[in-house]
């Protein structure tokens, strides 16, 4: 067969390279060597070979797999790995990790059916390329396949290799089988762990992934991260912060993506002194350029009501991302700092960096909170106009909240009514809200129709209704919205407020007795009511929608949870330290109207973070333009 093989077109052999004083044969071999492409010019390449009497060892097998592997040249190859007596798996399987790794891993699938095909026993390395190839595709079909293969060729002990199996099966959603294998694979180590954790996790599964983490033998940082990440991601934040400290103290480094899931915790805690503490330690371990650990420092400085904070941070960044200037826009805006956010935002265009989806939620938010209306259009036109973003449910609630906020109600029902996506009950509950403090009862109404369909178990569109009704003296209606709770078993959410001191949260509920301080805390509140009542204060006993005696009312008012929050917090830190309260309602009028005084009355700065915005009083002022 060799002997019929056409020669290359080569130059005569007898020319002299001027560089080397060598014939150009032996120069010409090499290059050929390396660089056929095809069957065709391999064949050439031999033929070239047995002519000039060049040892077929020189051959470059890997490339021979490569030229060879997908197309009827496959048994050209095999027999030339067989004359040379070399394991032809070798060949096979860097031609596999190549296709694998490539832009086209079905190559490699490909490649493995057509070793089977030509009965070539493939080996563990075979299999884990194959493997990673099908998990690349998310073939969990071919992975079912590769399973057999590992199961038959007696490869279950081979952990890497099931390991692998387990993951793919995880990626593609097969938890149920993935838990099978674990099950029964008879040994594992911390990739296995992490591999079924990983998948849990991700489904929102936390109470089974955290059943796995407690019965680990051994942990790696990333055990740990998995766990602190998953409690973030489904709003368990104490949890994630108390399993941090155990990490802590079991002796393991957080990396840097432990840092980003612990800040993110501390954020939604408002835990400023962890916070603080692994700043410093993000600082120490050369996690500063970090720029993913920035963007979270913003985001915890910003709900921890440090303002200032975030800036440095943003301000002493290197390298910024959308994201970053994102972060800092929104929580001006959140700070009642509207003006400062959008000036920010010039500066981003100035630059040269485009805005995403997220900058545009914050710019509306700072346009409704200080009332620039026509510019919040404007922003809302330019989103889709000049940088192609389509507006989401968020922006649009951005819109209607800002209509809503500026009293102009009917528009923003127009608004809502030709949305071109269906309103959620955040649209909905931004008109209810404006229809409460512009006291439009007919429009309240047709809000709260749609919301007790969209979201009928929420307690707070029924309160606000009921609050509208009771604020126009309708008692009668405000009673029906109560009975109509009391049948659909919505239940009010209590009020509460946190405060953290000497890294200890504290909560109070309204009219807490049960705190070991609360006596100390009514005596403390009454001797700052007179002291309030002399620069002019008026308990606002309107907010207070129940029958009862003023004097009951005042009694009421007085034990809301910010204020025993507050009191608690003069009671228990040194003078001139500023206050931080974490509220889940908002904050009521005469709460509102009390912490303005309070400020001024005590020269400290108090932060109050409810549900709808920040509240920094200093100085007998609060930093939002209004209220609401």
């Amino acid at each position: 067969m060799l002997s019929t093989v056409t020669s290359l077109h080569l130059p005569p052999l007898n020319h002299t390279d001027s560089h080397t004083h060598r014939p150009n044969s032996q120069n010409l071999t090499t290059h050929l060597l390396h660089n056929f492409s095809s069957p065709l010019e391999l064949k050439q390449l031999h033929a070239h070979l047995i002519k000039t009497n060049t040892p077929l060892t020189s051959l470059p097998l890997t490339r021979i797999a490569f030229v060879c592997s997908l197309n009827p040249s496959f048994s050209y190859a095999q027999k030339i790995f067989k004359h040379l007596e070399n394991p032809e798996i070798l060949a096979w399987n860097s031609c596999l990790k190549a296709f694998a790794e490539g832009k086209d891993p079905i190559d490699a699938v490909m490649l493995f059916y057509q070793l089977q095909s030509f009965h070539v026993l493939p080996d563990s390395f075979t299999l884990s390329f194959v493997l990673k190839a099908c998990t690349r595709l998310l073939d969990v079909s071919k992975g079912r396949v590769l399973h057999g293969y590992v199961e038959k060729l007696g490869f279950q002990s081979n952990l890497f290799l099931m390991n692998m199996i387990l993951n793919l099966y995880a990626l593609c959603g097969e938890v149920r089988d993935a838990r099978l294998l674990f099950d029964k694979m008879s040994q594992r180590d911390v990739v296995t762990w992490n591999i079924m954790m990983t998948q849990l996790v991700k489904r929102g599964d936390i109470k089974e992934a955290y059943d796995l983490f407690s019965r680990m033998p051994e942990r790696s940082v990333r055990s740990w991260t998995l766990m602190i990440s998953g409690f973030v991601q489904c709003g368990k934040p104490k949890e994630a912060i108390s399993l941090f400290l155990e990490m802590e103290e079991a002796g393991v480094r957080p990396n840097e993506v432990t840092v980003v899931a612990v800040l993110a915790a501390c954020a939604d805690l408002g835990d400023l002194g962890l916070g603080r503490r692994i700043h410093e330690y993000s600082n120490q371990s050369g996690f500063s350029r970090n720029v993913r650990i920035s963007n979270t420092l913003i985001e915890m400085y910003v709900k921890c009501g440090c303002l200032e904070d975030a800036c440095t941070v943003f301000d002493g960044m290197k390298e910024r991302t959308v994201v970053s200037w994102s972060a800092m826009i929104a929580g001006l805006a959140m700070h009642g700092q509207a003006e400062e956010a959008l000036r920010l935002f010039s500066r981003m265009i100035q630059i040269g960096m485009d805005p995403n989806d997220v900058t545009f939620v914050g710019l509306l938010h700072a346009c409704s909170h200080i009332g620039f209306v026509d510019q919040g259009r404007e922003f809302f036109t330019s989103m889709t106009n000049d940088y192609g973003i389509v507006p989401r449910i968020e922006h649009y609630g951005c819109m209607v909240d800002l209509l809503s906020r500026a009293g102009l109600l009917q528009e923003a029902y127009e608004f809502i009514t030709n949305m071109p996506i269906k309103p959620n009950s955040v649209v909905w509950g931004a008109l209810l809200g404006g229809c409460k403090v512009h006291r439009n009862i007919e429009l309240a109404e047709e809000a709260t129709k749609h919301l007790s369909e969209l979201d009928p178990l929420n307690d707070g569109y029924y309160v606000v209704l009921s609050n509208i009704y009771a604020e126009a003296q309708r008692w009668e209606d405000t009673a029906r919205v109560r009975k109509l709770m009391r049948d659909r078993g919505v239940k009010k959410t209590p009020g509460w407020s946190s405060i953290t001191v000497d890294g200890v949260i504290h909560e109070f509920v309204a009219g807490d007795e049960a705190h070991p301080q609360a006596q100390e805390i009514f005596q403390m509140w009454e001797k700052l009511v007179e002291k309030m009542k002399l620069k002019g204060y008026v308990p606002n006993t309107s907010v207070v929608l129940l029958d009862m005696e003023e004097d009951q009312k005042e009694k009421f008012l007085y034990r809301h949870s910010e204020k025993l929050a507050l009191v608690f917090g003069l009671m228990n830190t040194g003078p001139g330290t500023p206050i931080r309260i974490l509220k889940n309602l908002r904050v009521c009028e005469d709460c509102h109207a009390a912490f303005k005084l309070i400020s001024a009355i005590v020269s400290r700065e108090i932060v109050v973070r409810d549900r709808n915005r920040f509240h920094c009083f200093k100085d007998g002022s609060c930093s939002c333009r209004d209220y609401w």
